[in-house]
């Protein structure tokens, strides 16, 4: 490649992320997911649009498409709040394992019986289809918030169901007969322990690192933090373990760590996690072919309503029941069975090992998900309204906190943030009762900064700076926490600081 050609392919790659950028303004005003504007601007670029760019290297969408749902995952588990994770944790790993089966055998029967495709063909579409998208469907939530129970099913599934999946995608598309059931299980249960216990461990022990190893710039911690996540991928798949799983448990042990500089490092996943999606996505729409997409329209929708109506309702109801969810919730976590990247990508496994009828295959789960992301994304948000499942207005909400290490001084500068329904608000700075070895120094309020008194009552959209000594840091955090949720009598209440209650 010339110096030339080099300049022309980095002024398209520019003008194609500041197009992607703009798509994102649109997504949000459309209520539609920006996976369909970026697929749209694969597909302009490519074969029967304006550029007419000839692209079928399915391997290499596959490579490239592992590697950005690597960090989708890493970015996705580092915004997933254990505290809402947990509770919901047993329904997550029954919906992104029972019901994943449930689908991928409903959804099977569905290609076989109506559309007419080979059981292997049926299977593979089945498993692909099976995987939810997490980013697909908080996309088109961001003004409709939901209790944090349902947010933590969807997202700890989102999170999981990845790795059966593959795991059965793969299966089904080696060349030969598949195995019997009870290896696919043993197979699967198998990989997910040990990508499970790979993950957990690179989180704790990269958490433990990073919280007592003081980098020379805060730039550094970001790019560490990804690090260790992608490491825990790939350790997890050289020792034949999900890596996925390990990347997304490692990724969330990270994000809640309390680790130095954590918005800035929140703000760079969140970054590498659009740049991924950005460039998966126009990918994927560069590998498609528009005109072959027609003759496969109808047998995608037919398919997509078996999934849509019966396969991803029946396995809510089946995983979901034991757990008494209330029938708003399963209708609600059953019509925001989102798919995104990940089907898509895994329809190119395939492809790439030259099952016969993959073109059909991959077109099916094309057609598939544009379709029913355009029926199920903007309707999604006002069925949340019309069950009644939003948040409640007067929940208060939690305060942004950053710690820079004073590693020279043994202490630790806390920046907090005071949110508009934290209860801080009216809160004078002696009442904080900060443990002995922690002050409120600065306070800064409508760009004007100053040193408070004990008696300086604390406002909404107030930052304050607060110096705490190495022994009393987190407990000063937690005192914080505690007040911006229950107010001056937090103590008092009950409230723990951590969301919980004693």
């Amino acid at each position: 490649m010339t110096v030339h050609q080099l300049n022309e392919l980095l002024l398209i790659c520019s003008l194609v992320l500041l197009i992607a950028v703009a798509a994102v303004r649109i997504s949000s005003r459309s209520g539609l997911p920006s996976l369909l504007l970026y697929l749209g601007i694969g597909i302009a670029i490519g074969q029967d649009g304006f550029f007419d760019v000839k692209f079928d290297n399915a391997e290499l969408t596959q490579v490239i498409g592992y590697a950005a749902l690597v960090v989708i995952l890493a970015e996705g588990g580092l915004g997933t709040k254990w505290k809402e994770v947990k509770p919901a944790l047993p329904a997550a790993v029954v919906l992104s394992t029972v019901g994943v089966a449930v689908s991928v055998g409903v959804t099977a029967a569905g290609a076989h019986y109506l559309v007419g495709l080979d059981w292997r063909q049926s299977l593979i579409i089945g498993a692909v289809v099976s995987s939810t998208d997490a980013a697909a469907v908080f996309s088109v939530l961001r003004k409709v918030p939901l209790p944090s129970r349902i947010t933590g099913v969807l997202e700890a599934e989102s999170g999981f169901n990845d790795a059966p999946v593959v795991i059965l995608v793969v299966a089904f598309s080696t060349v030969g007969p598949v195995d019997a059931w009870y290896v696919l299980v043993g197979t699967i249960v198998l990989e997910l322990a040990i990508g499970a216990s790979i993950g957990l461990a690179m989180g704790w022990l990269g958490a433990y690192a990073l919280r007592r190893v003081a980098l020379p710039a805060s730039g550094l911690y970001p790019i560490a933090v990804m690090a260790i996540a992608v490491s825990a991928y790939a350790a997890g798949a050289i020792a034949h373990g999900s890596g996925f799983l390990a990347v997304y448990l490692a990724a969330m042990v990270l994000g809640n760590s309390k680790l130095p500089h954590w918005p800035a490092t929140r703000g760079f996943a969140d970054g590498l996690g659009w740049l991924a999606q950005i460039g998966m996505f126009v990918l994927l729409g560069l590998l498609v072919t528009p005109h072959e997409l027609l003759a496969d329209f109808w047998p995608a929708v037919m398919v997509g309503l078996v999934l849509t109506m019966v396969a991803r309702p029946l396995s809510a109801l089946i995983s979901l029941v034991p757990f008494r969810i209330p029938w708003q919730e399963q209708a609600l976590m059953s019509w925001a069975g989102l798919r995104g990247a990940v089907p898509i990508i895994l329809a190119t496994i395939p492809l790439v090992s030259d099952i016969e009828g993959s073109d059909r295959v991959f077109n099916i789960v094309f057609v598939l998900v544009v379709v029913y992301t355009l029926v199920q994304g903007p309707t999604l948000p006002w069925l949340a309204k019309w069950l009644r499942l939003g948040d409640d207005p007067s929940e208060t909400a939690d305060l942004g906190i950053e710690s820079a290490p004073l590693e020279r001084l043994r202490g630790h500068l806390l920046s907090v943030a005071i949110p508009e329904k934290s209860r801080m608000h009216g809160v004078e700075v002696a009442e904080l009762r900060l443990p002995h070895g922690a002050a409120v120094t600065l306070v800064v309020r409508d760009k004007t900064s100053f040193v408070p008194l004990p008696t300086t009552v604390l406002q909404r959209g107030d930052e304050l700076l607060v110096v705490a000594t190495d022994p009393v840091r987190d407990a000063a955090e937690r005192r914080l926490r505690a007040v911006g949720q229950g107010g001056k009598l937090a103590g008092w209440l009950g409230t723990n600081g951590d969301g919980s209650r004693h």
